[in-house]
């Protein structure tokens, strides 16, 4: 009996994973012939294996009560790649869930009815791609590298066109593409890396990327590498003011700037998701605030929002961060001249008065401070907030459960349940906050909230939601 029990689990999920690898040609059609991006309950499913495509489904027990499985959403996408679609985000698995709770029978009507606004002939975002430079090549450049290669199957909306590094020495330009390959903490880069020296190019997946050496912004002709109108993306943190960031303006061939950290007088700080619709059309420089800012504003809002926030105080556990020293030195700042990897060190962070800039009504509400720790990427940010009306546990994750998978906020905020979630499994969390619901503590009008994220990768989504902004690159979203 055992034996029997066990051959039909075995047998179960052989049919599901070939089911699953089934749905990944459709899907991959979907990404590239029509720009459309799937997901299941806010799991990627485009260009995912067929593996990750059953972990995606099976998340769906966290919304539903119950597991999705392939059978179902497999006549979903099966019909979607017989549809004429515009270029959209659709959320596979809602609508599977929708279908069979409906009172039809007929899929093909019920996804005419729901995808009306995605049917209307106009197709692709974008008649051609938006050329961007990545001005720095440091942690946040990379991670850019690799999400902005990753996203060239639909169509090459983005094009990473170039990066601008300082004038280096023999070998700079093969060390830098070993760099992109191979990484410690985010693993191997997914595909192929060549070099090409005598062009001075790294060409990755087929994307040849040109290698620029200049000493300052504005002495750059971009035009000369057949850039035009691109988006520099300054992720040096040198300049951080309009009066440094304007200096790429400068360079010809360069129509807007995005800085990868706070910036400062009446630069713009955006939090995509909460508050990018600041952004003008005049906006020629943008920041895309901290790590740290993006990671806790879309919760704050969400909990302001619905129960009010009278005062609080942000406690960030930081990864410790390239501005440490590995041993003992000297450093510019309190107690960061400490071995990095050796001790927890206590040190400030603007995060909690950032807030301000994204969430106005916050003003003078919010203290912070940080502690860096001796582990090397993901962070843990903990909200101890008083708020404006009493709650439950129950309650109060509910509701930043139902955040994640609103259409305001699923890019933003994640969810989980789990009781042994650690650090390290969160490493690539493409979420800038990570709500963790069983440490959540609620006593009637006091609640403390932990928010893991990944302050490299998590930050980098981010950062490229804002590109996209920038390029015109806004898509639907249907579940």
């Amino acid at each position: 009996m055992a034996a029997a029990i066990e051959q039909d689990n075995l047998d179960n999920w052989r049919a599901h994973e070939a089911l699953a690898e089934q749905m990944i040609p459709l899907i991959g059609g979907l990404y590239r012939d029509h720009d459309v991006i799937l997901y299941s309950f806010g799991r990627k499913l485009t260009r995912e294996s067929a593996v990750g495509i059953l972990r995606a489904h099976r998340f769906a027990r966290q919304i539903t009560g119950r597991e999705l499985l392939v059978t179902d959403t497999m006549p979903i996408v099966t019909a979607l790649s017989n549809l004429d679609l515009d270029s959209a985000k659709i959320d596979v698995g809602e609508l599977a869930n929708d279908f069979a709770n409906s009172d039809g029978d007929d899929i093909d009507a019920f996804l005419r009815e729901r995808l009306a606004d995605i049917t209307t002939g106009n197709g692709r975002l974008l008649a051609a791609p938006t050329d961007v430079v990545l001005y720095g090549f440091g942690r946040i450049g990379r991670l850019l590298t690799r999400i902005l290669i990753d996203r060239t199957g639909s169509g090459e909306k983005l094009r990473l066109r170039a990066i601008v590094l300082r004038p280096g020495g023999e070998g700079d330009l093969q060390k830098r593409a070993s760099l992109l390959r191979r990484d410690s903490i985010h693993g191997p880069f997914d595909g192929t890396i060549t070099v090409d020296s005598e062009n001075q190019c790294i060409i990755a997946n087929g994307n040849i990327i040109k290698i620029i050496y200049a000493k300052t912004p504005e002495e750059i002709d971009y035009t000369d590498y057949g850039i035009d109108d691109a988006i520099v993306v300054d992720n040096t943190g040198v300049w951080r003011d309009e009066a440094g960031l304007g200096r790429h303006l400068q360079a010809t061939g360069v129509s807007k700037v995005l800085l990868t950290a706070p910036g400062k007088g009446d630069i713009k700080n955006v939090i995509f998701g909460v508050n990018h619709g600041v952004i003008e059309d005049s906006d020629d420089i943008i920041s895309a605030a901290s790590c740290t800012t993006n990671a806790i504003v879309p919760v704050l809002k969400v909990m302001n929002d619905t129960f009010g926030i009278n005062s609080g105080h942000v406690e960030t556990v930081h990864s410790y961060t390239n501005d440490q020293n590995l041993t003992d030195n000297f450093h510019s700042k309190e107690r960061r001249g400490r071995s990095a990897p050796l001790n927890m060190v206590i040190t400030e962070t603007g995060a909690a008065k950032a807030v301000v800039k994204a969430l106005p009504e916050l003003a003078g509400k919010l203290t912070g401070n940080a502690i860096r720790v001796p582990t090397p990427n993901v962070s843990l940010a903990i909200l101890n907030l008083n708020l404006g009306t009493a709650t439950t546990k129950d309650e109060l994750n509910n509701h930043l459960r139902d955040a994640s998978l609103s259409v305001g906020l699923r890019e933003q905020i994640d969810y989980t349940t789990s009781v042994e979630v650690v650090s390290s499994d969160l490493v690539g969390a493409e979420r800038a906050s990570i709500v963790d619901s069983a440490a959540t503590i609620v006593d009637g009008d006091r609640a403390v909230l932990y928010v893991w994220y990944d302050n490299e990768a998590g930050y980098s989504y981010q950062v490229v939601r804002v590109i996209q902004h920038l390029a015109g690159l806004q898509y639907p979203l249907v579940g």
